[in-house]
């Protein structure tokens, strides 16, 4: 494997939600879309980058929108949770049908089909090269998978955290909906969270920002994108602490 000297950043948590596995406007996951994403995590992985993947389980089932129908919160994010061990699966088999070696280490110990995660055997595999999908978020009910993503980049000390998105990066109001949003290409933790700026939930940027952990929020829909990012290319949006 490159000894990755090149690149900016050696260890990355990539944070993928689960929407981000289906096509646009549908649920599930898409062949073609798991197809071009585990691509792109092979291509960046060749180059000596340490990769931890946190998937979310939105395209399945999300447990906010079942409590909104009835469902037990709690219950309803065990359910979300057992989804985002599905789309770990799913990605797990792409990438090894490219050579790649991973293991999946899940928040809720199924170990039949995951390892359970442990912080000390996530950084081995890391270190040996393997891809880390981190399934089951933080295995605690009311919290995201942003939010379980955050916690992992710090714990593992990664170097930076990636927050995929189907657009371009942070912008001033929602583009989908207002062709006057602004893309803001750099911001503080505490602009993010005083103006409200859709970047993660505020649990998640708040961790980042006591831990110094700089977050990239990119269109993971642009091919190459990952690979330019880890290669130190400015893209999409970087949010940072005052100092930086």
């Amino acid at each position: 494997m490159p000894s990755g000297q090149s690149v900016r950043y050696r260890r990355v948590v990539l944070k993928l939600s689960g929407e981000a596995l289906a096509n646009e406007g549908s649920s599930g996951i898409s062949a073609n879309v798991l197809t071009a994403l585990a691509d792109e995590i092979t291509e960046t992985h060749a180059l000596g980058v340490q990769i931890a993947l946190v998937l979310g389980g939105g395209n399945i089932y999300r447990g906010a929108a079942g409590s909104s129908e009835g469902v037990d919160r709690v219950t309803g994010d065990h359910m979300g949770m057992l989804a985002t061990l599905i789309n770990s699966l799913a990605m797990q088999d792409a990438l090894e049908r490219r050579d790649v070696t991973t293991r999946v280490l899940s928040a809720l110990e199924i170990r039949q089909v995951a390892e359970p995660f442990i912080r000390r055997r996530a950084l081995r595999h890391l270190e040996k090269g393997r891809v880390v999908i981190l399934a089951a978020g933080t295995g605690n009910p009311y919290f995201t998978t942003d939010s379980a993503a955050a916690l992992r980049a710090v714990e593992l000390k990664a170097e930076v955290l990636l927050k995929a998105t189907k657009v371009d990066g942070v912008y001033t109001a929602d583009p989908m909906k207002n062709e006057d949003a602004e893309l803001i290409e750099r911001a503080t933790y505490l602009e993010v969270l005083n103006r409200g700026l859709r970047v993660m939930d505020k649990t998640a940027v708040t961790l980042c920002m006591e831990n110094r952990l700089p977050i990239v929020v990119f269109n993971v829909r642009r091919r190459g994108n990952i690979r330019r990012i880890v290669m130190g290319e400015e893209i999409g949006s970087t949010v940072f602490g005052e100092e930086s």
